[in-house]
């Protein structure tokens, strides 16, 4: 009996998933194509503050985006039956992994090409485990170290503050609790110092002790955002939405997102007036703004094709080699100047080509399952 209730509690789940992933697929395509502009600063050819507040800013939702499928499709299943179906989880860390390290070694030679190569053994740890050997490879060692700490965070047995705590629901599990609160306030303090060490950097340069610690994390990692300071809130939230199942009405996730996206610009843009930003990848504004927009996705009908899934992947492993193979046809056909330097053209140019690209390669393994769930 215990057997059947608990099939029938993972058909739930899975259909309870299917009936919800339209939004959440078609946005995976959205958001690759956010990261794409954030890497080429598309808008900046007309204006460049008007590309700030659109691409470091509005599109700054993308990374977070992905982090919540994760905790969504990979974290809350695993949380919900109590840390008893380990076996779904362990294959998506192993998986991963595997697809991080090929990933790695096709993007070598454009590493050896750009003069990135990590030097000595603290350089290729520091590289693999935070920051990536290419630019947009650390989204894989992000992902991968902030579902360690998440679900040791919310590991059975914790004690901590008696907020918001869950209740497995499946599998029979009576004696499961998982104190949200305790997983929640640790990572919302990462996330605050994370802010400090990106967006909010120049607010505490000149404290001497203040600006001494961010130097020595950022000999550990170049970046605060990274799967210690920045995945697992995200993580967490995404993970929270599907255990706790009880969404905000639609009107409140319009409005509410409303207000925090025009929050998140209003930071960004003043964050960036203040010149405090050595990177711009966290906003306090992103958490609010995450939390609705993500109810939102959840609550729109029906089913996305499959390559929005697969083929949103494809798109962010693929695009960096697109825009510097563009880049040297561009030079060599004397085009830099309308493919390169308009960055609008080019842009669309390296979006056409790697959705392309992504296509063909889909298409090519069709049948064979090259997506992990969660991951872009």
């Amino acid at each position: 009996m215990r057997n059947g209730n608990r099939e029938a509690c993972m058909s739930s789940e899975r259909k309870m998933c299917s009936v919800r992933s339209a939004g959440i697929d078609y946005f995976r395509m959205a958001a690759a194509f956010m990261v794409i502009a954030i890497h080429i600063a598309p808008f900046s050819y007309w204006n460049r503050d008007l590309d700030f507040l659109l691409t470091y800013c509005l599109f700054r939702v993308a990374v977070p985006f992905f982090f919540m499928t994760t905790g969504y499709f990979v974290l809350a299943p695993y949380v919900k039956s109590g840390f008893r179906r380990k076996r779904s989880f362990y294959k998506f860390m192993v998986k991963n992994t595997a697809l991080y390290l090929a990933v790695t070694a096709l993007y070598l030679p454009l590493t050896i090409y750009s003069g990135n190569l990590p030097q000595g053994f603290f350089g290729w740890m520091k590289g693999l485990l935070f920051d990536g050997t290419f630019y947009h490879l650390w989204y894989f060692p992000a992902v991968l170290v902030g579902c360690l700490l998440v679900a040791a965070l919310l590991g059975p047995g914790r004690r901590g503050l008696r907020f918001g705590d869950l209740t497995g629901k499946c599998e029979g599990n009576r004696n499961f609790r998982i104190t949200l609160g305790t997983a929640v306030v640790i990572t919302v303090i990462a996330y605050i110092i994370g802010l400090f060490g990106d967006s909010y950097y120049g607010a505490i340069q000149g404290i001497g002790w203040m600006e001494a610690a961010y130097q020595g994390i950022f000999q550990i990692s170049s970046y605060t955002r990274n799967g210690i300071f920045f995945a697992p809130v995200f993580l967490l939230l995404g993970t929270g939405i599907a255990c706790i199942e009880r969404m905000c009405p639609k009107r409140v996730c319009v409005c509410g997102l409303a207000l925090s996206a025009l929050l998140l610009v209003g930071e960004g843009f003043l964050t960036y007036s203040l010149k405090w930003q050595r990177h711009n990848s966290m906003y306090f504004s992103l958490l609010p703004t995450m939390f609705f927009l993500f109810q939102l996705l959840l609550m729109v009908p029906g089913k996305a094709p499959a390559f929005t899934r697969k083929g949103s992947l494809v798109l962010y492993v693929l695009h960096p080699a697109v825009i510097v193979v563009l880049r040297g046809l561009a030079k060599g056909l004397g085009l830099t100047k309308v493919l390169v330097d308009n960055t609008f053209v080019q842009y669309v140019s390296v979006c056409g080509v790697s959705l392309l690209g992504a296509f063909l390669f889909v298409r090519l393994k069709d049948g064979v399952k090259i997506y992990p769930k969660g991951m872009p």
